[in-house]
């Protein structure tokens, strides 16, 4: 096979790459300063060397032009909003005091104020804190952090891109401030936006920059006629500016659709668009719009957020179709790398045959660095790699892993009964009202409690040989009876167990399930310091035997209270892991539910009457295009009934959702027939709560009360006033009282504090609807 020779060689590039360093020097450099065992100098001197380490890494890996500007202590849209000068009124006076604490507060807050809203960076696992605009947001340009990380670069005699945020997907990403009109537009202050934006670029030029990238992944998104028309007036005007760098528009995570011939049209000097999975289609889009002439074209062609190696010949095909499309033709993959693991060669742990398929950061690089090489020299200078290549395909494709013949004939067997319980929402509410007899606005947790410093080092202890099985499951014994003990103390009224024997709410049922791999070292970021390790789904699944009967049980033996059975569910345990690519997602969610299914069976018939089966991917996964909704929204809800329908009626199912906006996806609520569900809303002010009762949710709901993701203490009054709130729209026979999410992340003390705060605001407001009612 052999390939048209670019018309200039082309280059390799990413558009970002890992933070965390390759033991996660960052979270421990960032967390230690929140404690005050680093001082702000070493946690500078950390990141700066990170920031090297990884420049070296991209530019020995044969990277032309490595990224800059991508790198972030906590978020890269707060890192914008801080460069734009958009900081909230009460975050002010914390950040002209000291420009790290208060960084570091606007992301999380402090006792006295609250932090900005937290929510997930389009359909990916990560999470970006929401910016707050309003009519009287006056924008200031402050480009020291893009401008010193630039000058790094070059300092180092490397070819260097700096890469922002673009403003149009910066508004649109944006919300009324607090006290603003729900119906403000953010949208409506582009035009003082774009000024700011000109005064980064210039400096960005006059630091040394030939090329800025700017980030339009909105841009992938349904968008109005107004839209569409105000991204081609932004890159009109900063296009026709005199002072700037040459202009890279990039978009990502999927196809461009209207979009495309606005920004082809621009008068900016290159693209960069994604060209894989349904964004393929944006080959022929770009050939129908008469491709990119006298143009850089940016060929994202590696997948930037799966680990799956890279058909080559695929991508060198794509390749060759777009280099008559545009006047260069470089390689890259289709997103940011930040969103995979480092390096797959450290995992140890997972054998050799099954290792060749997968590809992280560093291999997508290899790859994207090999496609450049067979475009710009010819495809016989790299045979061996393409060798390679199609034998790790063809491994992969024969492997018994990924078929499982009793696996796929029970899913097969599944008819529509399956998947509906046996009673309407009604009668089992009215069952189970007798049975578990709660008082109004009942309490409980989402489900984890804190993970001490205790509970990793006995896990590590264990896996290193110095604790023995007898003795590890002592401490979680102990663990066990020490949260519920707390529970009832403290007057919770659905108990948990607190999950202390599981190191992840994806990862602890990945162990327990066939189809699925567990890396030892593949850490990516989710927000801010907190790091997961998304397991692999790379075959069909089965669950060979219980997987949290046992500690379940044991939780209920110490208390007449109910104690939920926890569990998280199949779109959920897709979307937090790494899932195969070689069939429907759809398929792969069936043969999840159904393992589920047995355990949530199991549970039951040992006890439990209360089952919760986390589903907060559910919005997450949600196609970026209402096109693809019904589809999607179809075989998720379809998962999660299937899981939870073999239960008797007087057994109560509940759900959990957060991280995401959830008024579009109401009626999928809803069809997930769940008996209770549990959702955050601290942040939001109850939104949640409105938006399920303008939709008619007729079941229970718990619109969280506590933030958790921040360390700062709710008052009892604060709490109190939420739940008022929320009973503004969901009645009090039907509403609960809850955080927002688990508090695995939290410490002792805030968590004794606030839930001890939460029971006290419940208390309250039971009396205050008695007194009324009198």
């Amino acid at each position: 096979m052999t390939t048209k020779t670019a018309s200039a060689a082309a280059r390799a590039t990413v558009y970002g790459y890992p933070r965390q360093g390759r033991n996660r020097e960052l979270k421990k450099a960032i967390e230690g300063y929140w404690k005050g065992r680093v001082t702000a100098d070493t946690l500078r001197a950390t990141a700066a060397g990170l920031r090297r380490a990884t420049r070296q890494s991209l530019a020995g890996a044969g990277l032309h032009e490595v990224p800059t500007g991508d790198f972030s202590l906590y978020d890269h849209v707060l890192d914008t909003t801080v460069m734009v000068g958009a900081i909230p009124e009460r975050h002010r006076a914390a950040v002209d005091a000291d420009a790290l604490d208060g960084y570091f507060a606007m992301a999380r807050g402090t006792q006295d104020v609250a932090p900005l809203e937290m929510t997930k960076w389009f359909d990916t696992n990560y999470h970006y804190l929401v910016p707050e605009l309003g009519p009287d947001t006056e924008f200031t340009a402050d480009s020291a952090k893009q401008v010193a990380e630039l000058k790094e670069a070059l300092a180092e005699g490397l070819a260097a891109r700096p890469v922002l945020v673009g403003p149009v997907t910066y508004l649109l990403l944006s919300k009324p401030a607090p006290g603003v009109a729900a119906d403000f537009d953010p949208l409506t202050l582009l035009d003082r936006l774009l000024p700011v934006y000109a005064e980064v670029l210039a400096d960005l030029r006059a630091a040394g920059a030939e090329w800025v990238q700017l980030d339009e992944p909105a841009l992938v998104q349904d968008r109005t006629p107004a839209e569409l028309n105000a991204a081609a007036r932004a890159y009109r005007d900063l296009g026709t500016l005199t002072d700037r760098p040459k202009l890279l528009v990039a978009s990502y995570f999927g196809r461009l659709g209207d979009a495309l011939p606005v920004l082809a049209k621009a008068p900016v000097d290159g693209l960069a668009l994604d060209f894989t999975g349904a964004a393929a289609a944006d080959v022929d889009a770009l050939a129908a719009v008469g491709g990119l002439p006298g143009k850089r074209l940016v060929a994202g062609v590696v997948d930037g957020r799966n680990i799956w190696i890279n058909d080559l010949r695929t991508s060198l095909a794509t390749l060759g179709t777009l280099l008559g499309l545009a006047d260069r033709v470089d390689v890259a993959a289709s997103c940011s790398l930040l969103h995979v693991p480092l390096d797959a060669s450290a995992e140890r742990d997972i054998e050799p045959q099954i290792l060749r398929w997968l590809a992280f950061a560093r291999q997508k690089t290899a790859e994207i660095v090999t496609l450049a090489k067979g475009i710009a020299l010819g495809t016989g200078t790299i045979t061996a790699e393409l060798a390679a290549n199609q034998a790790g395909l063809a491994s992969r494709a024969n492997s018994p892993i990924t078929h499982d013949p009793a696996v796929r004939a029970r899913a097969a067997a599944v008819t529509d009964a399956d998947a509906r319980r046996s009673q309407p929402y009604t009668e089992r509410a009215a069952a189970q009202h007798a049975h578990l007899r709660l008082p109004l606005l009942p309490t409980t947790t989402i489900g984890s409690f804190p993970q001490t410093s205790a509970l990793r080092t006995a896990r590590a202890d264990l896996r290193a040989g110095r604790l023995d099985t007898a003795g590890y499951e002592e401490r979680i014994r102990n663990e066990i009876r020490d949260v519920v003990a707390f529970q009832e103390k403290t007057g919770i009224d659905v108990l948990v167990h607190g999950e202390p024997e599981r190191n992840d709410m994806v990862q602890y049922f990945a162990e327990q399930l066939t189809g699925y791999l567990a890396t030892q070292h593949g850490w990516v970021q989710s927000y801010g310091t907190r790091y997961v390790r998304p397991p692999v789904l790379a075959g069909d699944i089965s669950r060979p035997e219980p997987m949290t009967v046992r500690w379940t049980s044991y939780a209920q033996s110490l208390s007449d209270r109910p104690v939920k059975g926890m569990l998280t569910g199949p779109v959920t345990m897709l979307a937090w892991s790494f899932v195969r690519d070689d069939q429907p997602l759809a398929d792969t969610a069936r043969q999840v539910a159904l393992a589920l299914r047995d355990e949530v069976d199991d549970l039951e018939a040992n006890g439990t009457s209360v089952i919760q089966v986390d589903e907060p991917a559910l919005r997450e996964t949600l196609p970026l295009r209402a096109a693809d909704h019904a589809a999607y929204l179809a075989w998720a809800t379809e998962a999660f009934r299937l899981t939870t329908s073999g239960v008797r009626p007087d057994t109560q199912i509940h759900t959990h959702m957060c991280y995401a906006e959830f008024g579009d996806i109401v009626q999928a609520i809803d069809d997930l027939d769940a008996d209770v569900i549990s959702l955050e809303a601290a942040r939001s002010h109850m939104q949640v709560a409105h938006e399920l009762a303008a939709h008619g949710y007729p079941r229970e709901a718990g619109p969280g009360v506590y933030d958790i993701h921040s360390p700062r203490v709710p008052s009892p009054e604060e709490a109190a006033a939420l739940l008022r709130k929320g009973l503004e729209a969901i009645p009090a026979e039907r509403l609960w009282v809850n955080p927002d999410c688990g508090l695995k992340t939290r410490g002792w003390p805030e968590t004794r504090a606030s839930l001890e705060h939460l029971v006290a605001a419940a208390r309250t407001v039971r009396g205050e609807l008695a007194d009324g009612a009198r």
